[in-house]
Formats: structure tokens, sequence, C-alpha cells
């Protein structure tokens, strides 16, 4: 079997989170802008820096995906911004996502819980944002070892950023080890509080 895809020219790569009852009531979370490095999510901000209108396309986009496929719980949708506005679909992950762990700490409620109540047909919870922006900056390994998380007691610092480590044992380059999710009056604060907590820790 051979399979062949398109190269698809996207201007911004999108995602949002939905999360959907066996009965097929559904709430989605705020549209987000990913960014990606050496072929892994390197960050995400919140709100993507699109239009009202484009907003509004994916969610609806992300929307259909999961009542076309009749997904039951938190779903990952990604989603590519081309040039002309067009909003096409790009990978649906059927589970709480990366793209989604900057909810822990940003919305009313984390894509984990609205997973567990969806799951448990229970009425889902509030997905909008608890104040103007937020982002979130994966901690990646960059050797081969024990895990230390140097650095740690600096990233607690940083103003306006809450600190997630997975517990693992090992690192390794290449392997996420935890996320920093970041608050602020707008997306380039938050990101810029994010990226320097983030780099602090030393995994």
């Amino acid at each position: 079997v051979v399979l062949a895809e398109g190269w698809v020219p996207f201007k911004l790569e999108l995602a949002t989170m939905v999360a959907r009852r066996p009965g097929g009531e559904a709430v989605v979370y705020p549209v987000v802008a990913t960014y990606q490095k050496d072929h892994k999510c390197e960050a995400v901000e919140v709100p993507a820096a699109v239009s009202p209108e484009v907003a509004a396309r994916a969610r609806e986009l992300a929307l259909r995906a999961a009542e076309t496929y009749g997904c039951v719980g938190v779903v990952g949708v990604e989603m590519f911004l081309l040039a002309d506005g067009e909003v096409w679909l790009n990978e649906i992950a059927p589970r709480p996502h990366n793209t989604g762990h900057y909810t822990l700490d940003a919305c009313a409620t984390s894509q984990f819980e609205n997973h567990l109540r969806a799951v448990l047909d229970l009425p889902l919870g509030d997905t909008s944002l608890l104040g103007p922006a937020a982002a979130m900056v994966n901690v990646i390994g960059t050797r081969t070892g024990p895990t230390e998380n140097r650095g740690l007691d600096r990233a607690l610092a940083v103003t306006g950023a809450s600190v997630h480590l997975y517990g693992k044992h090992d690192v390794r380059p290449g392997r996420k080890m935890g996320h920093v999710t970041a608050l602020g009056p707008d997306v380039a604060t938050a990101r810029a509080r994010a990226t320097k907590a983030a780099g602090e820790i030393q995994p």
C-alpha cells in the first residue's frame, strides 16, 4: 500500500479541542496557533492571531470532524490555515492533546476534566479563557541520562508561569519532559513568560 499526500502551502498551523458527550452535546475550546520545531510541537499561542471569521471556520470544522467520527471524550483537531483564508483539516487525535495542555491553567475547565465529564456523560464545563491570552511551551530533552530538572526554582519564579513536569525518570533528545503555561495581557507577553520559564529548566 502506498499513501501519497500533496504538499499543503499553509500559512499557519491551528488547533482546537472538542469535548463531546455520547448524545452529541459538544463544546469547543479557543482556537490556538501551534509552532513546530524538529517536527514536534514547540509552543502554542492562544488566541490564535486570526480573524474572527477564520476562528469561527476552524471551530466549525473541528466540531464537524468530531461529529462525523462519532467521537466521545476530548478530541484534538489540528488544521492548516491557507493564504486565502481556507482552513483544512490536518489531523484528529481522539484524546487529550499536547496542544490543549494550556487549558489546565488558562481555561475555566481543563481538557482533562471535560474528557472525564464527556466519557461519563455528564454536563460539559465552560471552555472560555480565564484571561486575555496564554501560551504553552514544551520542555524538551536535549541530552541522554537520568532526569535532573535543574533550574526548576528559576522557572517557578517567572511571573504568570505554571510549570508542569511529567515525572519521567529518563531524558533523551527530543523527548517531551513537561510544559510551561503562562498567562498575560497579550499573546506576546504570555509567550515570552512561558519561553523564559521553560528555558530555565534543564531536564
